[in-house]
């Protein structure tokens, strides 16, 4: 059986691993340069040296970066958002309509200028008759409703989204839960009594430095609310402030 020592793409033909070329690798690796061995009957591996930094630098990065559903961030501007060709919701072909264009009214949503505080936004499409409200995509499922909301830090500032939220089915709502959990943890839970009996329902909450997740099941109507909400609508300035500050720190 062939073996092949591959260092930075170039291989070396040997018919076996000396005690020579162990010692190689180990310098290889010693001077940070990753080789990796290449054999015919088995997978590649990969080697790859990580400082000792990169874990908590990426927490850090972690906790100072809105939550995403479906890689629409909080934060973004509604003008990022429009020009994004990121649409999570059906049938092929929806299209973001907000509060500001001409369509708001057909949709039932309010009609409001460009220089609004705040202005929201639902995914819709255009059928043989009129536009419609198109249903948003969440963890494989229809949601019966959806909104995003946009708003403003201050009155020259731009729009920026700091609200999506989406009303699913308890079975949807209960899928969502278990991997919220699996992708960001265990989450706190906050019961609250805003069920039409004073029931409890169960609120479980995600949470980092500028944003949050928040689950909530409604036992009356079997239903389930996923919202993601900035913390401030201004945080995701604010954070980014910190992180170019932080930088500047670390290169004087």
């Amino acid at each position: 059986m062939q073996t092949f020592v591959r260092v930075h793409g170039i291989p070396l033909k040997k018919r076996r691993v000396t005690r020579s070329a162990l010692a190689a690798l180990s310098f290889f690796m010693l001077l940070g340069l990753a080789p990796y061995v290449v054999n015919a009957a088995e997978p590649v591996l990969h080697v790859s040296v990580a400082t000792k930094h990169s874990e908590p630098d990426a927490h850090r990065r972690s906790a100072d970066t809105p939550f995403a559903f479906r890689g629409i961030a909080l934060g973004i501007t509604l003008d990022e958002f429009r020009a994004g060709s990121t649409v999570r919701a059906t049938p092929v072909g929806s299209v973001p309509v907000c509060e500001t264009d001409m369509l708001a009214g057909a949709l039932g949503m309010n009609l409001k200028t460009s220089e609004s505080l705040t202005v929201a936004c639902r995914w819709a499409h255009r059928t043989a008759e009129r536009w419609a409200v198109s249903q948003a995509v969440v963890d494989g499922a229809l949601a019966q409703d959806h909104v995003l909301r946009f708003a403003r830090g201050d009155a020259q500032s731009a729009l920026r989204l700091y609200e999506m939220s989406f009303v699913v089915d308890e079975p949807t709502a209960g899928d969502l839960r278990n991997a919220l959990a699996a992708h960001y943890g265990p989450p706190r839970l906050a019961t609250r009594n805003l069920s039409a009996d004073n029931s409890p329902v169960p609120v479980y909450v995600w949470e980092n430095a500028v944003s949050s997740i928040t689950l909530c099941f409604l036992p009356a109507s079997h239903n389930g609310t996923l919202t993601y909400l900035l913390k401030d609508p201004d945080a995701f300035v604010k954070s980014l402030v910190r992180q170019w500050q932080a930088s500047t720190a670390d290169a004087g």
